[in-house]
C-alpha cells in the first residue's frame, strides 16, 4: 500500500508549532507534500530565520509523516517565510491590535500582589503557573515587575533567550508548559543583569505593549507578577485589567501583613476582585517534629480576615523551594514530598476550583 500525499499532509499539518501552539497547516507553514515510491518529501517554511523551534518542528514533522501507513522514508526541507507571507500570518494572529484580556475575555487574569518586596510573590507566581499547567490548563505569565523582574530566572528561561518577533507580534518563550514574557528578555544580552530605571509613563506603555503585542494565544489563565506596593504599575494594571482577580501574598509577621492589606484595598478600589491570601515563609516542620517559626505566625489569617477573603494556603519555609527557584527548576514541576510544594499544589487546586466572575461579560452564545 502506498500512502497518498493528502494522507501525509493531514498527518504533518496537525503538528503544532511549539511556540505559537497552533497546527503548522493553520499557520501556513506547510508548503508542499509529495510521495514518490513510498518516500514522503515535505517542504516547510519557518516563521523566522534561526527559528529556535526548528529542530523540534523538523523532528515532529518527520515522525508524523513516518507514522502514515505506506511511508517508508521521509525527507524534510526547511525554508523561511517571505516577508509578505510572514506579515499576513502576523496580522491573522494579531487580529486587531487591542488588549485581548479586556472585559469580554474568557481568560482568567490573576494578579499576584504584595505590599512589600521579598515576601516570595514571584516564587508563588512561577510555581502556581507551573502547577496549573500540570493540571492541564494553558497558562501565561506576564512579569509586570519591571524594576525587579525575576520570572525568567525562576522558570529556568536561559538569560540569552529572546521572544520571537513576527513583524511586531511577539511570541513568548515557553518553559515548563508556561508562556512567559518579561522586560528582561528585551534588554541587550550584556545588560540583562542590569537595572531598569523607568518612571510611570514608560512603565504604563510597556505594560500596554505586553498586553497588546504579545501573542499568548487562547490561554486559560494569565498570571501577572506585579511589583510590590501600590504605585504606578498597580494603578496601570487596574486600568488595563479591570476584571483581574487578585491574590495577595504576605509573610506571617505583622510588618508585612499590615502592608499587604493596603495592596488588597487598592486593588479593590480599582474595581478588581480579591480572591484570597497566600501566606509564605510560614512555620516549617522540622525532622524532630518541632516548628521553626522565624517570621512568627498568624499574618496570613489576619490579612484574610481584614480583607474578607479566604486564606488559600500557607507555604512553609523550605530549603528545597529556595534551591529550586535558584536553579530555575520550579518545585511545582516535580513536587515530591516537600511541604512547601504540597502547599503550592493546594493553591493550584483552590484556584482551579474557583467559580468565575462573569458579570458584565459578553459571552459567545449563539441563538438557534
Amino acid at each position: 500500500m502506498t500512502a497518498s500525499p493528502d494522507e501525509v499532509r493531514t498527518a504533518v499539518g496537525a503538528v503544532r508549532d511549539p511556540e505559537i501552539r497552533r497546527p503548522i497547516a493553520e499557520l501556513d507553514m506547510l508548503d508542499s507534500v509529495e510521495v514518490v515510491d513510498g518516500v514522503a518529501d515535505v517542504a516547510l517554511s519557518l516563521t523566522v530565520v534561526g527559528c529556535p523551534a526548528a529542530d523540534r518542528i523538523e523532528r515532529e514533522v518527520r515522525a508524523a509523516a513516518a507514522s502514515v501507513q505506506g511511508v517508508r522514508g521521509v525527507t524534510v526541507r526547511l525554508g523561511v517565510m517571505a516577508p509578505a507571507r510572514r506579515a499576513a500570518l502576523s496580522e491573522r494572529l494579531r487580529g486587531e491590535r487591542v488588549n485581548p484580556f479586556g472585559p469580554d475575555s474568557l481568560t482568567r487574569v490573576i494578579a499576584v500582589t504584595s505590599g512589600k518586596g521579598g515576601v516570595g510573590k514571584s516564587t508563588v507566581t512561577a510555581n502556581l503557573a507551573v502547577a496549573l499547567a500540570r493540571r492541564g490548563l494553558s497558562v501565561g505569565v506576564l512579569d509586570a515587575d519591571v524594576h525587579g523582574f525575576s520570572i525568567p530566572g525562576l522558570l529556568g528561561i536561559p538569560p540569552d533567550t529572546s521572544p520571537v518577533d513576527l513583524d511586531g507580534l511577539i511570541v513568548p518563550p515557553v518553559a515548563h508548559g508556561v508562556k512567559a514574557i518579561s522586560i528582561g528578555m528585551f534588554l541587550p544580552p550584556g545588560e540583562r543583569d542590569g537595572a531598569v530605571a523607568w518612571r510611570g509613563p514608560m512603565l504604563h506603555r510597556t505594560l500596554n505593549q505586553f498586553l497588546t503585542d504579545v501573542h499568548f494565544g487562547a490561554i486559560d489563565v494569565l498570571l501577572v507578577d506585579t511589583p510590590p506596593g501600590t504605585g504606578d504599575v498597580a494603578i496601570s494594571l487596574g486600568q488595563l485589567l479591570p476584571n483581574a482577580e487578585v491574590l495577595v501574598v504576605t509573610t506571617p509577621q505583622p510588618a508585612a501583613s499590615d502592608v499587604a492589606v493596603r495592596s488588597g484595598l487598592v486593588a479593590r478600589k480599582l474595581g478588581q476582585r480579591l480572591i484570597g491570601v497566600v501566606e509564605t515563609m510560614s512555620p516549617a516542620r522540622q525532622s524532630d517534629g518541632t516548628l521553626l517559626d522565624l517570621f512568627g505566625s498568624g499574618g496570613g489569617t489576619a490579612v484574610a480576615e481584614r480583607l474578607g477573603v479566604p486564606l488559600l494556603t500557607s507555604v512553609p519555609l523550605s530549603t528545597a523551594l529556595r534551591r529550586a527557584g535558584d536553579a530555575g527548576a520550579p518545585i511545582s514541576a516535580d513536587p515530591g514530598d516537600d511541604d512547601a510544594a504540597a502547599a503550592l499544589e493546594a493553591l493550584a487546586a483552590a484556584i482551579g476550583g474557583m467559580g468565575r466572575e462573569l458579570r458584565g461579560r459578553r459571552l459567545p452564545v449563539a441563538l438557534a
